[in-house]
Order: C-alpha cells, then sequence, then structure tokens
C-alpha cells in the first residue's frame, strides 16, 4: 500500500477521537520514528510503499491511539525544549507549558549564570525534564533533581544521560524533609543552600477529574497529577517552607501552578513573606506560573 494512502485511511479511523490536524501529527511523528522520513519526503516521493510487516506495526499503533494511549508513550519518546526525552507510563508527559516556566528560568539567571556557580534543585523532577533543559542551558550550574518514585528516577537518569548533562537525583519523599541540607545521599556533598528551587508538583484536585482528557486521566501517573480537595496546596506550602530554610539571600523559587490558584498562590508567597512575587500566563493565556525572591 502507498504511505499516501495509508495516510488518509489513518486519519480516518481516528477521526471520531482526535480532530484531523491532531491525527495528521500522529501520522508524521510515527513517519519520522519507524521510518526515518518527513513530511517533505512523502511529498517529493508519493508513491513510497508500505511492506505488510510494516503496516502490521502501524496498525498495531492505529489501534492503541484509538484507545487513547498517548503518542508518546507508544513512541516513547518526546521532545522538550529543543531535547529528546524518554518517557513512559511512570512519569508525565512534558508539557509546552512546562517549557514556558525553563525559558522563564533561563531568562532569569542570564546574569548570574555568568558570573558564579548556580545551585538549583527540581522537586518532583519526573522525567527530569526541567532539571536537564536547566543543565543543558545554564553554564556551571550545579543541578539537583528529588522524586519520591524510584522508577522516574531511573527514566530521569536515562535522560540525563541522553542528553550528556549531569544532574545529582536523589529518592526521597518531599512532604517528610525538613530541610533540604539534610536529603538522603551519599553519593555527592549537597550545598547548605542553592540559589534555584524549582517544582511542578501534582496540582489536580480531585474534583478536576471530570475535565481531565482520557488520555491523561487513563494513563498518566496519578501520583504525579492529583492532590486532595481539601489540600490543594499541599506541596507548595512545604516546598515554600523549604525555601526559607535553603534559598540563599536573594535565591529564586518558581513553581508551575494550578491555573485556577493563582491568587492563593501569590497569597502563600507573600504571607511567607517572599519579595518580588509575581505570577505569568501561559500560551495559552492561563495562569501558569508563580516566581518569588527570598
Amino acid at each position: 500500500m502507498k504511505i499516501k494512502d495509508y495516510r488518509a485511511q489513518f486519519i480516518q479511523e481516528l477521526s471520531t477521537i482526535y480532530d484531523a490536524g491532531e491525527a495528521e501529527s500522529f501520522f508524521y511523528l510515527i513517519l519520522e520514528e519507524k521510518h526515518q522520513l518527513k513530511r517533505v519526503d512523502l511529498a517529493l516521493n508519493p508513491d513510497l510503499t508500505l511492506l505488510n510487516e510494516e503496516i502490521e506495526v502501524w496498525n498495531s499503533i492505529l489501534e492503541q491511539l484509538k484507545k487513547e494511549i498517548p503518542i508518546q508513550y507508544l513512541l516513547g519518546k518526546t521532545n522538550f525544549y529543543g531535547l529528546d526525552f524518554e518517557v513512559n507510563p511512570e512519569v508525565l508527559i512534558p508539557r509546552p507549558e512546562t517549557e514556558e516556566l525553563v525559558e522563564w528560568i533561563i531568562q532569569s539567571t542570564k546574569y548570574e549564570a555568568g558570573n558564579k556557580k548556580l545551585k538549583i534543585v527540581d522537586i518532583g523532577t519526573g522525567s527530569g525534564c526541567i532539571a536537564i533543559a536547566l543543565a543543558k542551558n545554564i553554564p556551571n550550574a550545579q543541578v539537583f533533581a528529588i522524586d519520591v518514585s524510584e522508577t522516574a528516577l531511573a527514566t530521569a537518569q536515562k535522560n540525563a544521560q541522553r542528553n550528556q548533562v549531569e544532574v545529582n537525583f536523589i529518592k526521597t519523599d518531599i512532604l517528610k524533609i525538613t530541610n533540604l541540607e539534610k536529603l538522603p545521599t551519599s553519593h555527592f556533598p549537597l550545598p547548605t543552600s542553592f540559589d534555584i528551587i524549582v517544582s511542578n508538583p501534582p496540582y489536580v484536585k480531585e474534583l478536576e477529574k471530570q475535565a481531565i482528557k482520557k488520555n491523561v486521566l487513563d494513563h498518566e501517573p496519578h501520583l504525579a497529577l492529583f492532590v486532595a480537595d481539601e489540600d490543594a496546596l499541599i506541596f507548595y506550602k512545604k516546598i515554600a517552607e523549604l525555601a526559607k530554610e535553603n534559598l540563599s539571600p536573594n535565591g529564586q523559587l518558581f513553581f508551575e501552578i494550578n491555573q485556577y490558584l493563582g491568587k492563593e498562590m501569590i497569597s502563600l508567597l507573600e504571607e511567607m513573606n517572599f519579595k518580588n512575587v509575581e505570577l505569568k500566563k501561559d500560551i495559552y493565556g492561563n495562569d501558569r506560573m508563580v516566581r518569588g525572591t527570598r
């Protein structure tokens, strides 16, 4: 079968679940991953064909897409901030909004990065996307990353190697820690203070589950997504408390946040005496990031 004919069939079969543009993007992601062909290659060679065994592979992926399994998990990889990351059901799929958080941090540290070795810790690292992107793009950064999940940390470690950066990974439950200086590690020394603390912790309330897309709700790890309705800011409060103890003077605390809790996050940080608290919207116009200075 010609690839262009299979493309039409592929998009048609997904049309009841995804819009045509998204289905088409899936097609070209698979085409590049499985055949090392881009859209332009197909345009220039419209008679390219798929072998029967190749069609079987495509059909298998197609059936899983119909079950709304994320394409990133099916391919085992995704792109984040220009870098390739392995992803699997043990870690969240990195979002474009989180790329904006990384960009904000990088832009905020341009002067400092050229003048001293910045000490950074990413709390709740998951795939390692934030920590690794910062390590890759901030000169002289010494980056640490924490997660409660051993399997997530194993993925993050692979991603650090994949992107040729050094990140110091630590397994711990951040809610049980009283001081970042006393994190459980014997493999490397910990700084007494950090210049940047960043976190994209669980922030989706249980009552918001009905608004979550099926592909996320059924397949991405709930441990990294949801918090109890009655204590939606549990991770933010704890991390802010740690930041008061472990940020260096004028050090910065960055959070990705629930879009509906922007005002609450500003109040939280201001009540804890953080300075220059700033709320930032994402590309979709939602309150998504907040920053405070010790």
